[in-house]
């Protein structure tokens, strides 16, 4: 960067509060019709002059308001810039501006701008949606002697299974387990739970065999004995 692109990058401020000389505004003028960086600065702080004046305890600006450069004349170089970067990539379609303060300082003929700017991020895909999770729901027979009733509710995960249990008639002694097994006779204990007076139980456990591959889901007592068993395949 030149020393001159330097001076006129700082005179920005004062060119959109209408506080630069004709001199000063025809040098920037020109300059602005050459210059990407300077053109998306002016983009930048195009928002100032009117955040300055919105602002409930602003400072005065302190510069005399000047004709030029016209609102016309700054929009038509916006305008430019706009049109030559949408060729490259899509342009944001929202922007957001948090303001922790806003200052205006008169220097050598200039203004300086100091802004918080906080650019929203590009629009990216809609989300998708998660994909459902598969859902069986098994019913419990009893075994001999038991009498009890419930039934799994197996939801597929992708580490596994996880098992809602709902229980009744449950004898008052435990702990209790369950179990899901696999077709050829591979089991897991999926949860136990402690003795239950009222005989109902509502119980929630988990299992690293895929849904797709449990067969059965049973519930024993303390000794081992099978109370109950629901049959998925």
């Amino acid at each position: 960067m030149t020393a001159d692109h330097d001076e006129l990058r700082r005179l920005l401020g004062g060119y959109l509060l209408g506080g630069l000389d004709d001199t000063d505004t025809d040098r920037l003028d020109a300059h602005l019709l050459s210059c990407d960086e300077c053109r998306a600065e002016l983009d930048r702080l195009a928002p100032v002059p009117e955040l300055l004046r919105s602002l409930e305890h602003a400072l005065p600006v302190t510069v005399t308001a000047g004709t030029r450069p016209s609102p016309a004349r700054i929009e038509s170089l916006l305008a430019r810039m706009r049109a030559e970067k949408s060729r490259n990539r899509r342009r944001s379609t929202g922007r957001r501006l948090a303001v922790a303060a806003a200052v205006t300082l008169v220097v050598a003929g200039g203004v300086g701008v100091i802004i918080t700017r906080d650019d929203a991020p590009p629009p990216g895909p809609p989300p998708t949606a998660a994909p459902s999770q598969p859902v069986v729901t098994a019913v419990f027979e009893a075994s001999d002697g038991s009498g009890i009733t419930g039934q799994a509710v197996l939801t597929g995960k992708t580490w596994g299974v996880s098992v809602d249990l709902t229980m009744s008639k449950l004898p008052g002694r435990g702990p209790f387990v369950c179990k899901v097994g696999k077709a050829d006779g591979t089991q897991e204990q999926a949860a136990i739970w402690g003795p239950t007076p009222s005989g109902n139980a509502k119980v929630t456990g988990a299992s690293s065999i895929q849904l797709r591959n449990v067969s059965t889901v049973a519930v024993a007592d303390h000794d081992g004995h099978v109370l109950g068993t629901a049959h998925l395949n």
